[in-house]
């Protein structure tokens, strides 16, 4: 399988908190859903991957070249959405495409106003007129009109509504159509996710969780609830989670298959990743 983003062992300690051995890989032609609450280490991932971190340990590769060697190369190739990016207030669109054509190599002015055009921003308005929403979708614009193999977006559709975000998401699919280009999408909108991911990759206090393929998610995860009786029976090796509520038990299983045989047990088949997340980080084993 070729990855267009392998991502190894990254450390980096700050005085209140460590990024922990983070490890994981996107191949090419892939949607990666990138979750995890505020503060779990999300963004201080992205930043290492674009540069924007330094003195960390650990490897990023992407389009097979080393970072550390090769970023203005691999900088040319990715399309970026920052949660906390913008662009300053008297700035219009019309002066961004001039400004990014001095950026960029591979700048398509064309694409540019063609998204203006699909986004209705209006070219010569200065961003001080835009609306959050329209914000984001001219850092949409903007990211993907030089070309890029690589998206990284973080909270891409925060601040759009949801016809607005559907349309973006659908954008999101379009891109990787061709099975050369890749997005890494961190969002707390993890319904978007859902829709459009094709692996999810969870991390919790600076640590991987878990990263693995939905469909694996989808065939092997689920929730379990039952009364405390039928709790005692279950042998600990058997889930990797549980919260006890006022009425039952709450379990989070990864062998759906070989759970149903052993125990007859209710199981809620489909689990979401609103679901996942909360039994992982306030679950106990």
């Amino acid at each position: 399988m070729d990855y267009i983003l392998e991502v190894k062992n990254l450390k980096k300690e700050y005085a209140n908190f460590t990024l922990k051995d983070v490890s994981f890989k996107l191949p090419k032609g892939a949607i990666m859903g990138f979750i995890g609450e505020n503060g779990a280490g999300k963004t201080t991932t992205i930043k290492i991957i674009l540069d924007i971190i330094k003195n960390y340990q650990g490897e990023v590769t992407i389009m097979g070249m080393d970072l550390k060697n090769h970023d203005q190369e691999i900088k040319e190739n990715i399309g970026v959405v920052l949660d906390d990016m913008f662009f300053p207030d008297v700035v219009t669109p019309s002066d961004i495409d001039k400004i990014m054509k001095d950026v960029y190599q591979n700048w398509d002015s064309k694409m540019f106003y063609d998204f203006l055009k699909e986004f209705s921003l209006i070219a010569k308005n200065q961003i001080k007129t835009f609306s959050k929403g329209m914000r984001k979708k001219l850092e949409i614009a903007t990211a993907l009109a030089h070309h890029p193999k690589l998206l990284i977006l973080d909270e891409p559709t925060s601040g759009l509504d949801p016809v607005a975000r559907a349309e973006v998401i659908d954008l999101f699919q379009n891109f990787i159509q061709n099975e050369e280009c890749s997005v890494l999408f961190s969002s707390h909108i993890t319904s978007d996710l859902e829709h459009i991911a094709d692996y999810i990759t969870f991390i919790n206090n600076g640590e991987i969780v878990l990263s693995k393929t939905c469909d694996e998610l989808l065939n092997n995860y689920a929730i379990v609830k039952c009364g405390s009786k039928d709790f005692a029976k279950l042998k600990p090796d058997d889930y990797l989670k549980y919260r006890k509520n006022k009425y039952n038990y709450e379990i989070l299983i990864d062998n759906k298959k070989q759970f149903k045989k052993k125990y007859e047990l209710e199981i809620i088949d489909k689990i979401t990743l609103d679901e996942l997340m909360v039994l992982m980080v306030k679950g106990v084993k």
